[in-house]
Parts: structure tokens; sequence; C-alpha cells
């Protein structure tokens, strides 16, 4: 197992680019069908959703849009409960099909804060699209609609998920060792 280091802490590699580079392929087949003949509107959860989204949305065959929203609950190796917005939407989302993406939904706090938040400005539809969703981690009662891979709630980093600003540039993505 390939090991890197990130500032004090050491990760092993946990899923390599091949498989996410394949899960990508099939989440983007399956809003391919679902979405022919509708130009939905995909919001990109910055930061850490950067490379999913911009892999997912060149994987996209349909009529499509694309903006980012950022947000933020994470501080170290947890998160701290407290979603606070940074940068808020910047398109009319009224009567739109909206799809998330975002680079994990574990706790479920930002995710729950985006939905309330997006949903007063009455889209047609909101559906997730997350490359990690950590189910025993969950704190509400949310279900992304397309799941890259399920996980154990452990640290992880890569793919656009970082450790104190440093991994996300990593195409793998990595656990957290020690």
């Amino acid at each position: 197992m390939q090991n890197i280091k990130l500032h004090d802490k050491t990760f092993g590699l946990l899923i390599n680019h091949s498989d996410i580079q394949f899960r990508v392929q099939s989440i983007a087949e399956e809003i391919n069908q679902e979405y022919v003949n509708r130009v939905p509107l995909f919001l990109g959860v910055l930061n850490g959703s950067f490379l999913f989204a911009a892999d997912l949305f060149k994987s996209l065959l349909i009529d499509c849009e694309i903006s980012f929203i950022k947000v933020s609950s994470y501080s170290g190796t947890s998160s701290t409960g407290l979603v606070k917005s940074l940068v808020g939407l910047s398109v009319d989302i009224l009567n739109r099909d909206i799809i998330i993406i975002e680079d994990i939904v574990d706790t479920g706090d930002t995710m729950k804060y985006l939905l309330e938040e997006l949903n007063t400005n009455k889209p047609s539809s909101i559906k997730i699209a997350t490359m990690i969703f950590k189910p025993t981690a969950l704190k509400h009662d949310i279900k992304p609609d397309y799941v890259g891979f399920e996980l154990p709630p452990d640290f992880i980093v890569g793919y656009g998920l970082d450790y104190n600003g440093l991994g996300r540039n990593l195409n793998d993505i990595y656990t957290l060792i020690y």
C-alpha cells in the first residue's frame, strides 16, 4: 500500500484513480439517462467537489449548466458541526432541476443546510451527487441520489478532499493511518 504524509499525518491508498473514474462514468451515464430533454443546473460545492465536478461535467452528454457555491463545516480532521455560507448562489434556480455535486456527505450538516437554503428558491427538483458517502456518520435524513463510494467514517484525503489545505490535488483517495 502506498503511503503519503500530509502535515503531521500519514495516509494509505484507499481508492485508486481508475476506480474513481469508473464510478464518475457510471454516475454520468445515470444522469444522462434521467435528464434527457431537460437542462439541469449542477451546483458544485467548493472547494472539495471541484475535481469530481469537472470530471462528471466532462462526461455528461446532455444539455446542462454548472455553477459553484462555497460552504464549510470542517476544521482539521473533524466536522465543526457549524455550517457557514461563504459564497452565495449567483443564478436563478426557480423551477430548475438542480443537481448538487459534493465531494463527501458524512454528517450531513452541510447538505441539510444547502437543501434548506436552495429550497427557499423553489427549484423543480434537487438531487445530490457525491463521490463519497459515509452513511454511518450521517446525523440527518439525507440520502444522496448518485454515490461514487460508500465508506466507513474514517478520515480521507485526495481527489478534492484535504487535510488542512493539503491533498486536494491527489488523483487517488487515501485514508488516515496515523
